[in-house]
């Protein structure tokens, strides 16, 4: 089991996220994930940079592999665009980079006025999207005249040796079977072992499996909780709000029926480290190959210390 550590952009400052990806390097991680927003989900969180700015300044501060998790390369930024910055990221990191996608959320997607599709539309416009971008890394003039998509005379001239991996997260079956389809590797949060078994067995095979978890370290689980709350109480937000909701006013609004005990569903509270463990087995038992910790709040040299001692010599 590969142990990463994931960096929220939607919480962190540049310089905080330059600082954690250091520690983490320190600390034997492993790897690492990092969000793609616009907007932060809830104003509490505070921060959104530009990924593709910390991603290259990464590069320069440690030398963990670094994957997107995740970038929707279909509304908000043309996937030629995507493309183009991605194979920047690859070169910038030797080859150690990886394009996670998805079919994203209109919380970041829908700020140019565009429409916020439809599932099944988002799904057929991320399917092309990976069409467009693994063309654009072949080499060469492009030109792609699609049902979502139009490219012409485009060269990506900056080009790492290989092309770089594109993971595909999925939480639903349709998107899941894409994954496995045309991924390279599967994205997940979720512990559910039936979706990396319909991933493998679609397709993935043995193609990588990553997926993260929350944590809040604090010196009791109690306070871990209660930053948990105050920083992601959009965590508890169910079904499709998470897609469809706009801004982060509204994911306050819902997070409204979010009540502080449902926090323990998708964090780890505190300085315990077998509750660490007891999280990363979970994910282990369902399939994954890799999984990714985040932090939020303050503490997160308190986390690197942790799993530094107690909880990395266990996975090595």
């Amino acid at each position: 089991m590969k142990i990463g550590y994931f960096l929220s952009t939607e919480e962190y400052s540049p310089a905080e996220l330059l600082e954690q990806a250091r520690g983490a390097e320190r600390a034997g991680f492993q790897a690492l994930w990092i969000s793609d927003h616009y907007h932060p989900w809830v104003d509490a969180q505070g921060q959104s940079p530009f990924v593709w700015s910390v991603i290259g300044a990464l590069s320069q501060v440690c030398r963990l592999p670094v994957t997107t998790a995740v970038t929707c390369p279909t509304v908000r930024i043309h996937p030629a665009v995507v493309a183009q910055a991605a194979a920047t990221s690859a070169v910038l990191h030797s080859g150690r980079f990886v394009l996670g996608v998805g079919s994203g959320e209109a919380l970041n997607e829908h700020i140019l006025g565009d429409a916020w599709p439809q599932a099944d539309v988002r799904l057929q416009m991320l399917e092309e999207a990976i069409e467009v971008m693994r063309e654009l890394w072949r080499g060469g003039f492009v030109n792609h005249y699609g049902r979502h998509y139009t490219v012409e005379h485009a060269r990506v001239y900056t080009l790492p040796d290989t092309p770089p991996p594109v993971y595909v997260s999925g939480f639903g079956p349709k998107a899941v079977d894409l994954a496995a389809r045309l991924g390279d590797g599967y994205i997940s949060t979720m512990p559910d072992a039936d979706l990396v078994r319909r991933f493998r067995e679609g397709g993935g095979g043995d193609k990588p499996c990553q997926a993260g978890f929350k944590a809040a370290y604090a010196d009791t689980e109690e306070e871990g909780m209660r930053i948990a709350y105050e920083k992601w109480p959009n965590s508890g937000v169910p079904g499709e709000l998470s897609q469809v909701l706009p801004s982060p006013r509204h994911f306050e609004q819902a997070a409204q029926l979010v009540k502080p005990e449902m926090m323990k569903e998708s964090f780890v509270g505190g300085n315990s480290a077998e509750a660490h463990v007891e999280m990363i087995e979970q994910y282990a038992k369902a399939g994954f190959d890799e999984v990714y910790v985040a932090n939020t709040g303050p503490h997160y040299q308190g986390l690197f210390d942790l799993y530094e001692r107690e909880i990395l010599p266990r996975f090595r």
